[in-house]
């Protein structure tokens, strides 16, 4: 198929335009520099320059396709807020979509985004899936979770650096997911259109797991103690507060609001045994936490130990005998 990957450059795009790609779709790469994202095209995607908030930028960018995988996402770094980004940008998307007769839709959603609604992202998510079940789209919507990869900078360095870990609210059990499994689900809806098509699907990793127990696997892995602080899940509101006054902290005050999400005691995780029948997957090849922590460790620990052992031998060169 032609298909549109949004939000390429992204931890969970990029997954999914490898893995498109992978399967012998011929995939083309929604970016908004195309300078940063050479590397998509050095493995056979084809780039073209456009932005959400740009209308006039998706009819070119739809031209020609079959389907569009859509990753896109609001990061911290924005200039403009979730809602510019997630909705209007979407609802410009969704139009640019139908102006090019263009149906076959997958949209990344987020787990239980409707009990969330004072969330701003989880909103907006929840809206969006109303929009597309009201719609003529022949969409997939995935509902994910908090992805691997996000653990690495929010425990695995922190541990591996003796620096302290930074958790708040209650513990919470969450169906983290490898971003590579996800993408694996999303490419995988446009070849199972009859058991795909116009529903939505839970995403999770094979189980939940809290804080704690994530900093108790780290510590395993690395060798090394760790130092937590739990935050108070009051002293996170009361920074959502102070910098939602300030339109620079945007999008920082947005995702201080996920707290009452991550810290709020209630599991997010769901039944997978439906969504593997569907897409015509084996849950024995997804990533397991245990696994995907073990050789992130493994890996760094033998670089550290391979530049170590560099150091010593130029500190040997050196000696007078």
């Amino acid at each position: 198929m032609q298909v549109l990957v949004v939000g390429g450059t992204g931890t969970l795009g990029r997954q999914i335009a490898r893995r498109a790609l992978d399967q012998g779709h011929h995939v083309r790469c929604m970016v908004r520099s195309p300078r940063k994202a050479a590397f998509l095209q050095e493995w056979g995607c084809e780039l073209t320059r456009g932005d959400l908030l740009e209308p006039a930028s998706l009819d070119y960018a739809l031209e020609g396709q079959d389907a569009v995988l859509d990753a896109a996402t609001a990061r911290a770094t924005d200039s403009a807020s979730a809602y510019d980004i997630d909705w209007i940008g979407q609802q410009n998307l969704f139009a640019a979509s139908q102006r090019a007769g263009l149906k076959r839709l997958v949209f990344l959603s987020l787990l239980e985004a409707p009990l969330y609604r004072d969330v701003p992202l989880m909103d907006i998510k929840a809206c969006t899936e109303q929009f597309l079940e009201a719609s003529d789209f022949d969409y997939t919507i995935l509902r994910c979770v908090g992805f691997m990869q996000g653990l690495i900078s929010q425990f695995a360095i922190p541990v591996l650096e003796s620096q302290t870990v930074w958790v708040s609210g209650s513990p919470t059990p969450i169906a983290y997911m490898n971003t590579q499994d996800v993408a694996r689900f999303a490419v995988a809806a446009l070849e199972h259109p009859e058991t795909t098509i116009r529903r939505a699907f839970p995403v999770v990793g094979p189980k939940a797991w809290t804080t704690g127990e994530i900093t108790q696997l780290c510590e395993r892995y690395s060798g090394r103690s760790a130092r937590t602080v739990r935050v108070p899940p009051a002293v996170l509101r009361f920074m959502q507060g102070l910098t939602s006054f300030f339109e620079a902290s945007l999008n920082v005050s947005e995702r201080l609001a996920f707290s009452d999400v991550m810290g709020g005691g209630r599991p997010l995780d769901a039944p997978m045994a439906e969504s593997y029948a569907a897409f015509g997957l084996d849950p024995a090849e997804t990533t397991g936490l245990e696994g995907y922590l073990k050789e992130y460790y493994d890996t760094i620990l033998r670089r550290l130990r391979d530049l170590e052992a560099d150091l010593d031998k130029d500190a040997k060169k050196k000696l007078p005998f």
